[in-house]
């Protein structure tokens, strides 16, 4: 398959990264700031093994000549109105899109601009950041891509071989919109603990009664998604509760290192939408409505 990789960030850049390792036929669709980063340094992966560089094919908005065959979108929810723009001249009659990006808004806004049968579901269960060079950091843990049908199942043979067996693991699932609600739990669990504790995991819960709140940030979160329609396995629930609670853990979420960073966040995206699902299905939801008054503070200031 012809494979255009839509951002080269610490998500798409390390998934595509691997495939172009792998041999696959693989072009990045990048800004020109980004592209030249790419062009002088490589695309490059650290991790705890060592330093991969691959030296990939890149194209920048407005040089696409031809369809491709599957277009791996990740960007910011916050960038996709002007990605889509990017690389719509990519998409024939026969492209797939498989977009790992966060919430659920997106699959609309996909489908609307090129069709229900071409958009695929994805999530992505990987912790990468860039770093200040514009390298991808990964300090280990899970690299796993998971996709599905969104509409009428159809075979995704060709899918398969392309992401199987490069580097990452890649499963199909039957029902990829349960994975989607999961995912976007978890996020915004996490997110609303550590940024509304402007801390990590394991700060959080060394203090009185951080545990405690972080467990009722899990079961605000679980009941809107269960009163939507998409209630979270309990094992998964379970999970991501053990995750937001563990003592000493580093971990933080990608909201939280946006905001100590000062960049763009997707609150809108994230704890906007959850929060028009839980008026719509009627869950009080005041930690998650807090955390979203607290990141549009920020996100105000970011974009002046």
């Amino acid at each position: 398959m012809r494979i255009l990789v839509v951002g080269a960030g610490a998500t798409g850049g390390y998934f595509g990264a691997r495939l172009v390792e792998a041999g696959r036929d693989v072009t990045f669709l990048v800004r020109p700031g980004r592209a030249r980063v790419l062009r002088e340094r490589g695309l490059r992966i650290v991790e705890p093994g060592g330093v991969t560089t691959v030296r990939p094919t890149l194209v920048e908005p407005g040089g696409i000549t031809g369809g491709y065959d599957l277009v791996l979108l990740s960007v910011k929810a916050t960038a996709l109105a002007d990605a889509i723009e990017d690389f719509a001249p990519a998409v024939g009659l026969d492209t797939l899109i498989l977009p790992v990006l966060n919430g659920s808004a997106h699959l609309d806004l996909l489908a609307k601009r090129f069709g229900d049968a071409a958009v695929l579901g994805g999530t992505a269960r990987i912790i990468t950041t860039l770093n200040d060079e514009g390298d991808i950091v990964r300090d280990g843990g899970p690299h796993l891509l998971r996709y599905g049908t969104l509409a009428a199942p159809k075979p995704l043979d060709a899918v398969d071989r392309a992401l199987s067996g490069a580097g990452f693991d890649a499963v199909q699932v039957e029902d990829i919109t349960a994975d989607l609600w999961t995912k976007w739990a978890f996020i915004t669990s996490l997110g609303a603990v550590t940024c509304l504790m402007r801390g990590s995991v394991g700060e959080v819960v060394a203090v009185p009664g951080g545990a405690e709140f972080a467990s009722a940030v899990v079961d605000e979160t679980a009941a809107i998604v269960a009163a939507a329609g998409h209630a979270v396995p309990d094992a998964e629930l379970e999970g991501i509760r053990a995750t937001v609670t563990t003592a000493g853990s580093p971990l933080t979420s990608s909201l939280y290192r946006d905001l100590v960073g000062r960049r763009s966040a997707e609150v809108e995206q994230l704890f906007g939408d959850l929060l028009a699902v839980a008026e719509r299905v009627g869950v009080a939801a005041p930690l998650l409505g807090l955390a979203a008054i607290h990141l549009r503070v920020h996100q105000a200031r970011v974009q002046g």
